[in-house]
């Protein structure tokens, strides 16, 4: 599935990724491939990318955090996701 990561300063990330686990409103939830459509709100907390291959451009790099080859972490105060047709769009702040 296809994720993107926007802020309102830049796009963070663009990219094929396996899963993605978010800090929730309700709880963390994470999301896999051909996951049902849903728009849902985020709390403070840390987005969990799980991919194969991570191409960072180099002025966001300081953001995330390298947990090992296949998965990163991004800390963020709040945001917003939707999920439609295998592309994930998370908003964060």
């Amino acid at each position: 599935m296809i994720l993107e990561i926007v802020s309102p300063e830049r796009s963070l990330f663009k990219g094929e990724i396996n899963s993605i686990t978010l800090p929730g409103v309700d709880g963390s939830f994470q999301i896999l491939n051909n996951h049902a459509p849903i728009v849902s709100l985020l709390q403070k907390g840390n987005v969990k990318i799980n991919a194969t291959n991570f191409h960072f451009n180099k002025d966001v790099v300081p953001f995330f955090t390298k947990i090992d080859e296949q998965n990163y972490s991004l800390p963020i105060l709040s945001g917003t996701i939707e999920i439609k047709e295998n592309k994930v769009i998370v908003l964060v702040d």
